[in-house]
């Protein structure tokens, strides 16, 4: 049973989410609904949820808030952020103290709800207008945009110069094929390289590279 808690201050719309998480699936339970960021903070200790459906927008402390506090106290929390809006702050900001997500609020319930089960599977969910905007922000049109890294990420320098090439096309939405061409590799050379980019990093998918390469960016 995969245990969530709603934080959300508009009643039909969190309402309508319960209704919908808990009608379509045998798998999820709905153990509380906060109405904003110091409820749900509260609620967070209590209960201890294993997913964390978060409006960034709130009437106290935006989702961001409250999402940094929670998971100062517990790691092992799956925060996603809902929003009406795919703001770019909020989304950086969100991925860079550890949300395990960013969707749309328009999303079809089909689609969460298949979101919450990869999520819970330790799979990163960002709604794909999020992603693309994320991507075309870190490309210019003809090569990515590779930031100077500080010292305070030993993560990317344990990279070879070969594998932070591939980093950089990875996170601006390069497919395996794609790589290969642009760099004159064989496709089973890049799918190696980038087998060990995800063992080095500790990271399951594209998205997760993503993550790290809006880290960089943010410092």
């Amino acid at each position: 049973m995969i245990r969530i808690l709603l934080v959300d201050d508009q009643p039909l719309f969190v309402e309508s989410l319960r209704m919908s998480l808990e009608n379509y699936t045998d798998d999820f339970q709905v153990v509380g609904i906060a109405k904003n960021g110091s409820s749900a903070i509260a609620m967070a200790d209590e209960l201890e949820p294993d997913v964390i459906l978060m409006d960034v927008h709130l009437p106290d402390i935006t989702g961001v808030v409250a999402t940094k506090r929670i998971l100062q106290e517990h790691r092992a929390i799956k925060i996603v952020m809902l929003s009406t809006y795919d703001e770019d702050e909020y989304v950086r900001e969100a991925l860079r103290i550890g949300s395990s997500g960013y969707l749309l609020k328009d999303i079809s319930p089909t689609e969460l709800i298949a979101a919450i089960r990869a999520l819970h599977s330790g799979l990163v969910q960002i709604s794909p207008k999020i992603a693309t905007k994320l991507i075309n922000a870190m490309y210019d049109g003809t090569s990515p945009k590779i930031p100077e890294v500080s010292s305070r990420f030993e993560w990317f320098d344990t990279l070879t110069d070969r594998e932070k090439e591939i980093f950089g096309l990875i996170a601006t939405g390069f497919d395996n094929q794609q790589i290969a061409d642009r760099l004159l590799l064989a496709e089973q050379t890049v799918r190696n390289n980038i087998s060990t980019i995800y063992s080095k990093l500790e990271v399951k998918d594209r998205f997760e590279i993503i993550r790290l390469a809006n880290t960089i960016q943010y410092h």
